[in-house]
């Protein structure tokens, strides 16, 4: 997402490289580029030409010193802007009620009852809280079906009492429960529609009016372009939305929907999806997601990824043994099993200052390799793992048999593993030559 929109607005500003000053001369191709490639991403027309007119103007009347060029000055320039177009700051979720009761709404297909599962998981694992979901689709069995297999996957509770049953009704035993039970976040999965309808609107009215939920977040898939902001309105018409959150973000969308619903709607955006697993849902921060857009990387983001998937003691023991160059396989294997926790290593890859440059945003990684090392070293004896200069021809026949790959691809793993064991070390040392 937003990598073609990014890789337009930094080739615009290299134009500007060089130049002594920025004068409306050298920078009237620049923002010509940016134009259309917001425009090209799906943005709305309204919200490109003032985001236009808003960077030419603040360009235009800058002063530049002789501590940063005018390149430099023009992308932060163009980084501000989109940050106050993505909203400025991040919305947080109300979690501090007891319980909190949170309404999702959105039309059929835009990923609503999956992003419940995600909500719950998030919740759960960031703010240590314990969800109920509550099936209230009584139009598609298919949905509440689908609600309770996610829930089952999670261990959180999912609350339904079938398609008869009023939703209204189920809401009110569904708190009932949860006080019984100490869930003290509950997630209302609604029903959707193919469009709206005031039958839907009624529906979800009558549930806001009585139970005054804390959060109303309208759940919209971001691949229908600029009819989002359509739906977005007509949702907030009836229900005053809290917020939005947007679904595959992690599919070929153009991504301008982001960059136009909070100007266009003043709704913000709280969550994204960016990924189908379950913990494939992102707190939305729009200095984050500029910085993403401009290539330059998202550390926060990596470092929480890694907060969350790696034992710190382990990492410490690990790293002690790196120094000392007794880093053995049975380590690498620990090291892998910690990067499947993150998941896809190719959408880490991605968050890396300047990885579109490098080259790293189009590389991609097949668990299938990650399983076929697993497997090579699980063949091994722990004897072996921990020596693996004593791996001859003999030993790495047998391995190779145990793991069903070939002995090629156990010479690679231990030229690999070689070449990165020098390279850490070189690294703890302090002895590693940076390539620039």
């Amino acid at each position: 997402m937003f990598e073609y929109l990014g890789d337009r607005i930094n080739n615009a500003i290299k134009n500007i490289k060089g130049m002594g000053k920025i004068t409306e001369e050298n920078i009237d191709e620049a923002v010509r580029e940016i134009r259309m490639a917001l425009l090209e991403a799906d943005v709305n027309y309204e919200v490109v030409k003032e985001f236009v007119k808003s960077v030419k103007e603040e360009a235009l009347g800058a002063e530049v010193s002789k501590s940063i060029k005018p390149d430099e000055l023009f992308i932060k320039i163009v980084r501000d802007k989109l940050i106050e177009l993505l909203g400025g700051e991040s919305a947080p979720l109300e979690t501090k009620k007891n319980p909190t009761i949170i309404m999702l709404c959105g039309l059929q297909g835009s990923g609503k009852t999956t992003t419940a599962g995600k909500l719950a998981n998030y919740v759960r694992k960031k703010e240590n809280k314990n969800p109920l979901l509550v099936a209230c689709d009584i139009y598609r069995p298919a949905a509440i079906d689908q609600l309770k297999s996610i829930g089952k996957s999670l261990n959180v509770p999912v609350f339904d009492k079938g398609t008869d049953a009023k939703v209204n009704d189920i809401i009110k035993e569904a708190l009932e429960y949860a006080k019984e039970n100490k869930n003290d976040f509950i997630i209302i999965d609604t029903a959707g529609r193919i469009q709206i309808d005031e039958k839907l609107m009624d529906e979800l009215k009558s549930i806001s009016d009585e139970f005054n939920p804390h959060e109303t977040l309208l759940v919209i898939d971001a691949m229908i372009g600029q009819d989002a902001i359509n739906v977005i309105r007509g949702f907030n018409e009836k229900l005053n939305l809290t917020g939005a959150i947007l679904t595959k973000l992690d599919g070929n969308t153009k991504g301008g929907v982001a960059l136009s619903v909070r100007h266009l709607t003043n709704v913000p955006i709280k969550f994204v999806g960016d990924s189908e697993k379950m913990d494939g849902l992102s707190s939305f921060d729009p200095k984050r997601m500029a910085d993403r857009i401009l290539d330059m990387g998202d550390i926060l983001s990596i470092a929480e990824k890694v907060e969350e998937s790696i034992d710190i003691d382990e990492a410490e023991t690990l790293a002690r043994k790196m120094k000392k160059g007794k880093y053995d396989l049975e380590d690498f294997l620990t090291n892998l099993k910690q990067i499947k926790k993150m998941g896809p290593l190719e959408n880490l890859m991605k968050l890396i200052p300047g990885a579109r440059k490098m080259g790293l945003g189009d590389i991609t990684v097949d668990p299938k390799d990650m399983a076929h090392l697993e497997a090579i070293i699980l063949s091994m004896t722990p004897y072996e793992r921990r020596h693996p200069e004593i791996l001859k021809f003999s030993r790495k026949k047998r391995i190779a048999s145990g793991s069903g790959r070939s002995v090629e691809e156990i010479n690679r793993l231990l030229k690999q593993f070689e070449q990165m064991k020098t390279m850490m070390k070189q690294m703890s040392n302090g002895n590693m030559k940076l390539p620039f």
